[in-house]
């Protein structure tokens, strides 16, 4: 339950919508059930969190989701409101939610996940230059939008 509490933290991180993040570690999960016979126990959270990364880029993909959310509408979940406890938190997920996709996972995975340059690189598909420039540019991105004097890296602690 831990686990799955877990990486429904990281899909909300990597799509900004707490449903559809439920819906998206459902579909982890159920692929990572049906692939449990190619993995051990240990690599389990690693292929996971791989999974997790394509299906919150795939779904991005799909002409259906192409939903454009209001930022007017609050969320009452319990998460939302425990987020939503800092303004600079707040502030910090909004901004994040703008991001493309690609550089949002490269951030989640980065600086959430505390995945190595290598390990996003290997879970995201591409090479390492990528994942150094996406998470540069989204960085660069996060601190035009964010106005504050503290550094993001600290921000970004805050939500863990």
């Amino acid at each position: 339950m831990s686990r799955q509490r877990m990486l429904r933290h990281e899909a909300y991180l990597m799509c900004g919508d707490w449903q559809r993040a439920e819906d998206v570690v459902q579909i982890a999960l159920t692929k990572l059930y049906a692939a449990w016979h190619r993995i051990d126990e240990r690599g389990a959270d690693g292929y996971a969190r791989r999974i997790l990364a394509n299906v919150v880029i795939d779904e991005r993909r799909r002409p259906w989701r192409r939903e454009v959310c209001v930022v007017g509408l609050p969320d009452y979940g319990y998460e939302a409101v425990a987020l939503a406890s800092s303004d600079l938190r707040g502030e910090l997920v909004r901004a994040l939610g703008t991001l493309p996709t690609r550089q949002r996972v490269a951030l989640v995975l980065r600086f959430w996940v505390d995945a190595s340059v290598a390990e996003t690189a290997e879970i995201l598909g591409c090479s390492t230059g990528t994942v150094k420039s996406q998470t540069s540019r989204a960085l660069d991105t996060l601190r035009a939008l964010i106005h504050t004097d503290e550094p993001l890296v600290r921000i970004a602690e805050e939500i863990t």
